[in-house]
C-alpha cells in the first residue's frame, strides 16, 4: 500500500461509503488531512488507523456513552492519546457495570423462579400502596398489567386490583429486569415460559427473541449485546494503542 491513500482506499479497507470517511473527517474524528497540489486528499496510515478507531467506537448504539466515545475519538485525532486511552477505559468500565447489572438481574430472576420467597408480607395492597412500596408509578404497574407481565386478582367487592406477596415478588423481578435494560417483550417471553412450568434455559429465553416477534430491539437480547460491546471496548483500547505506537515511531 502506498504512503498516501485516497478516500476510496480508506473506505474500501473499512467497508464503508466514501461519504462516511468525509463525514468523519468533517466531525473531527481524523487529524488534519493534507491535500495535493491538485486538491486531492492525501491520507496516511495514521488516518487509516484513526478511521478504524472511529468506525469501531461509534458503532455502540447505547446512547448513554455516545458523547464519551465521540470525545474519545476526537482526542485520538488531536494526538491526545493519554486522554483517549483514559476515556477508552472509562467506556469499558461503563459497559462492565451495565453487564454486571444485567447478569445480577438474571440471577434474581432465577432465584425467584426456583421458588425462593422474595416477599413475605401477608397484607394485600392496593395499586397505589404497591407503587409506593416498590418506588414505581401506578402507570408503570398498569402498563405491566396491560402487557401481560402479570395478572392481578381483584377484590370481589370493590373490583380494585389487590397485590399480595405473590404479585409483589413477580413485580420485583419485572422491575429489576427493566432497570437493568431488558425490554418488556424479553421479560414477557421469559415469564410466559415460567408460567407454563418451565424452569430451564430462562437466561437464554430472556436473551433470544422468538420467531413470532415482529419487532426486535437491542433490549430484546440485552445480555449478548453487552457481552459483544465488552469485546468491542477492549478492541477500542487496542486500537488506541496502535495509534499511539504510530505516533511514537
Amino acid at each position: 500500500m502506498s504512503k498516501n491513500l485516497k478516500t476510496s482506499d480508506i473506505a474500501k479497507t473499512l467497508g464503508v461509503h466514501v461519504n462516511t470517511v468525509r463525514l468523519y473527517e468533517a466531525r473531527g474524528y481524523l487529524s488534519a488531512v493534507p491535500r495535493s497540489s491538485t486538491g486531492y486528499r492525501q491520507y496516511t496510515r495514521l488516518h487509516l488507523e484513526q478511521m478504524k478507531l472511529a468506525h469501531l467506537a461509534l458503532q455502540w448504539p447505547y446512547s448513554d456513552d455516545k458523547a464519551l466515545v465521540q470525545e474519545l475519538v476526537r482526542c485520538a485525532a488531536d494526538d491526545d492519546l493519554g486522554m483517549a486511552m483514559e476515556m477508552a477505559y472509562e467506556h469499558l468500565i461503563n459497559v462492565r457495570i451495565e453487564l454486571t447489572h444485567a447478569e445480577a438481574a438474571v440471577e434474581f430472576l432465577e432465584r425467584w423462579t426456583q421458588g425462593q420467597m422474595i416477599d413475605t408480607t401477608k397484607r394485600r395492597l392496593t395499586i397505589g400502596q404497591t407503587a409506593q412500596h416498590l418506588s414505581v408509578t401506578t402507570d408503570q404497574l398498569r402498563n405491566w398489567d396491560r402487557n401481560g407481565l402479570l395478572d392481578v386478582p381483584r377484590d370481589s367487592e370493590t373490583g380494585y386490583r389487590m397485590y399480595s406477596a405473590r404479585e409483589m415478588g413477580r413485580l420485583r423481578v419485572i422491575r429489576m429486569l427493566r432497570q437493568s435494560g431488558y425490554s418488556l417483550m424479553a421479560i414477557l417471553r421469559v415469564l410466559r415460559k415460567f408460567d407454563t412450568g418451565e424452569r430451564e434455559s430462562l437466561r437464554e429465553t430472556l436473551d433470544t427473541p422468538g420467531t413470532e416477534e415482529n419487532i426486535e430491539t437491542l433490549a430484546d437480547h440485552w445480555l449478548s449485546t453487552l457481552q459483544q460491546q465488552e469485546e468491542r471496548a477492549l478492541a477500542i483500547i487496542q486500537q488506541v494503542t496502535v495509534i499511539a505506537k504510530l505516533l511514537i515511531h
